[in-house]
Parts: structure tokens; sequence; C-alpha cells
């Protein structure tokens, strides 16, 4: 298995190159000087621009400017936000945890939610629970996300007032486990949120997976061998059914750090999101860059971690990798 994650790690190295290519050309692109942030936007002097265009390096061969920029961002030097005054790595640092926890906290949401309903619902085809599970899983798959989320911010935190209204911590907060605990209850309602369409799309996916290889001949052969039918459903049933999430898993790693734009913003969640809508207002391109970039590599390590998981569930895939080794 180590030998099968080192050679899928190494194969996402030319995916990760092209990425940082792309992401270089594009802000190369930009009006200004989308990689610097060290030029002083008020000065207009072009005496001043040239001076700094040159220290700077930007007036090098594009391939040149390219390997100083990527020896950088390797290093996690991604250049000067001059919208907030200071390092970007720096600055990503300080709002990366906060869009980490939430993503963590919407993927336990989701993947525990569906899970649970996909099997109920899958166990039980047909059953008055069977629809009620589907129906509020199309339904909720029908609510755009924004919707979603300003009905759960005036329910659960100005009617009930079971969650705050926004930020990641409360003004006064002791340290420790109560700490960790206050930044858990306030990215709780804004994961749920973060995490509902998909928590509603994969439980109908692992339904039907469930109902469709409960009928396939190897389960009726293990029946009629008389295993137990508990037993062909933890081995057989489940663990194929649950082969094909893992697609959405691998993807959902990195997609969620980049797609919690949206969310952030409306729960006023100081994380990546809002840092993102920041910079794009106030052509902040280094951040930009930055962000994108990151964004880009999560993607790539959740696919990586999606193969992983591939080759421990079907050993099928493991043994192509192999030679036909397992």
């Amino acid at each position: 298995m180590l030998k099968f994650a080192l050679r899928r790690l190494a194969g996402s190295v030319p995916l990760l190159l092209v990425i940082s290519v792309l992401v270089f050309m594009l802000a190369k692109q930009m009006p200004g000087d989308g990689l610097g942030g060290g030029l002083n936007p008020g000065n207009k002097d072009p005496r001043y621009i040239t001076e700094m265009r040159e220290k700077l390096g930007y007036g090098d061969p594009l391939v040149i400017q390219y390997i100083r920029w990527l020896k950088d961002a390797a290093t996690g030097h991604f250049g000067q936000s001059f919208l907030y005054k200071m390092p970007v790595g720096e600055l990503i640092g300080q709002r990366l945890p906060a869009t980490l926890l939430l993503t963590a906290l919407s993927l336990l949401i989701t993947y525990g939610s569906s899970l649970a309903l996909g099997m109920i619902a899958g166990r039980n085809p047909g059953s008055r629970l069977d629809r009620l599970i589907r129906t509020a899983a199309y339904v909720t798959y029908a609510i755009p996300t924004f919707i979603a989320a300003i009905f759960a911010i005036y329910i659960f935190a100005v009617v009930l007032r079971w969650v705050p209204l926004g930020g990641t911590v409360s003004v006064v907060t002791s340290g420790g486990l109560s700490a960790l605990g206050d930044r858990l209850v306030h990215a709780l309602l804004p994961a749920a949120v973060l995490g509902l369409f998909n928590t509603a799309a994969y439980t109908l996916f692992l339904r039907t997976e469930i109902v469709e290889n409960s009928g396939k001949n190897y389960v009726r052969t293990a029946v009629a061998k008389g295993i137990s039918r508990s037993s062909v459903y933890n081995r057989h049933i489940l663990r194929n059914s649950l082969i094909p999430l893992v697609t959405f898993l691998g993807m959902d790693i990195g997609a969620l750090v980049g797609g919690s734009v949206v969310i952030e913003n409306l729960f006023a969640y100081p994380g990546i999101g809002t840092l993102f809508t920041a910079a794009v207002s106030g052509r902040d391109y280094a951040v930009m860059m930055a962000v994108t970039l990151m964004t880009g590599f999560m993607i790539v390590a959740g696919n990586v971690v999606a193969d992983v998981l591939y080759g421990w569930l079907d050993p099928r895939i493991r043994a192509g990798y192999n030679g036909g080794r397992s």
C-alpha cells in the first residue's frame, strides 16, 4: 500500500507543475503586476515604477520569472499583499486554519449523515422510511446554498440562538478545550450548510448503489451458500457501494476549500473564502494567485487520497498498479 501511495503521489507532480504554469501565466495576463504587491499603487511616478519593476525582476524573461516565482512559492513566499500590507504566506497562514476546520467539519457532517441515511434507505427500499429520506434529499438538493444559509442563520442563530451569528471565536473565551469547543460551535452551522447539497446527493447515490448491488449475482451466490445476510451486506454490498463515493471525497477535499467563498461571506466567517473575495474586490493579485494555486494543489492532493482509498477498498485497483501483484 505504501508503494502504491508513493507511486500515485509521484504521478501527480507533472500535474502540479502544469497548474503552477497556468496560475503564473494567468497572473501575467492581468492588468498591472499580478505577482507583485511590492509596488505602491499610490505612487504614479514613472521613474519609481521603472526602478521597482527592475528591482522586483519584472523585466526578466518569463522563464526566469517563473522559476524564481516557483522557488518562492515552494517555500511559502507568494509576494507582498498591498491590500493587507503583509506577506501573502503569512496572511494565508492566519486564515487557513479556520477554513480547514470548516472543511473538515463539513466533510464529517456530509459523509456521516449521507452514509447513515443512505444505508438506512438502501437496506429498506420502498419502505415508508425510504420514501421519507428520498423526499427530504430531493427537497434539500433543490435548495440553493445561499437560500439555505439565510434560513439557517435566521432560524438557528436569530430565533433559537443555538449558534453565534458569525465569526470564528467569541469575544471573550478561555484557552484549552473550551477555546476549541468555541471554534467548533462557530463553525458548526456554516459547515452544515456547506455540506447540505452534497449530503442530499450522496445519500441518494449510496441508496441507489446499495439497491443495485443487492441484486447482483455474487450476492445471490453468497446467500445461497448460507452466509448470513449481515455478513453479505457488510463484506460485499456495502464495501462495493462505498467505492464510487471515494471519488467524491477526493474532489471534496479541495473543492470545499475553494468553494467556501459564498458560505464564509454569508456567515462572516474569516477564512480563505472571505480573503479571496476581498482580494478580488481590491485587485490584490498576489493573494488571488496564491489562493488559486493552493486550491489547485488541494484538489490534486484530494485525488491522490482518493486513489489510495480506492486501493484499500478494492485490491484489484492496487494490483493493477503493481503489475498484477496485490
